[in-house]
């Protein structure tokens, strides 16, 4: 079920979009703020993103260019600006959509529908990711480093696949371990440590000189900012 987040500070139109996402089958989480809106998308994933530009603490577009930093998510622009050079300038910056208000809740729903269908669509042909000399092709489930291949067994491939997916993306050991292994966290952190210590082994066996995954401390772990 496709999740989508909702940072409008109207509270009414924040309402209305829930309700008929909601309506249309998709889980809706609605924020208030621009603080609370990037704060979120760092927090957790979504499959959509509907952005309002006047925002109060940070505005929509210091949220666009903060999220494309870490983020491929569609985004969908709804403002009050009707400018032409407004709309040029955010698509830019990497929206992926813009919507003016007033707007019709059938053509806001069919957006969503069309930019999520076209994001699984361009994730299902690349899936290729790349980080340094880094390279996991998760249509082979293949790992390269340089020019020798990383045996890694199914938990490490699949947190290094996650880490990538997310750059600069902070996951907890609860998050990895949800994710991952599927099931609740009750706290032993043994699993997730041990397992993030033998692929961090198995890639500086490869390439000594480089590092790629941080330990954020009192927080988690993600790939190491350059």
């Amino acid at each position: 079920m496709n999740t989508i987040l909702i940072v409008e500070d109207n509270t009414d139109v924040n309402l209305m979009l829930a309700e008929a996402l909601a309506d249309d089958g998709y889980v809706v989480k609605s924020v208030y703020t621009g603080t609370d809106g990037i704060a979120e998308m760092k927090d957790h994933s979504y499959d959509l993103i509907l952005l309002d530009i006047m925002l109060p603490y940070k505005s929509g577009d210091e949220i666009l260019k903060e999220v494309r930093m870490f983020s491929d998510v569609p985004v969908i622009i709804i403002s009050a600006k009707d400018m032409v050079g407004t709309k040029i300038d955010l698509l830019k910056i990497g929206a992926d959509d813009y919507i003016t208000k007033p707007f019709d809740l059938g053509e806001v729903v069919a957006r969503v529908e069309s930019n999520i269908r076209r994001s699984q669509r361009q994730t299902k042909k690349n899936k290729v990711y790349r980080y340094k000399d880094l390279v996991l092709d998760d249509s082979i489930k293949r790992v390269d480093l340089g020019n020798d291949e990383v045996e890694l067994t199914v938990k490490e491939y699949s947190i290094l696949e996650l880490l990538l997916k997310y750059p600069g993306k902070v996951f907890t050991k609860a998050n990895l371990y949800e994710t991952v292994w599927r099931d609740d966290y009750l706290g032993d952190d043994n699993a997730v440590k041990t397992h993030i210590s033998n692929l961090r082994s198995k890639l500086k066996k490869v390439n000594p000189s480089e590092d790629y995954i941080e330990t954020v401390w009192g927080l988690g772990y993600r790939l190491f900012k350059s």
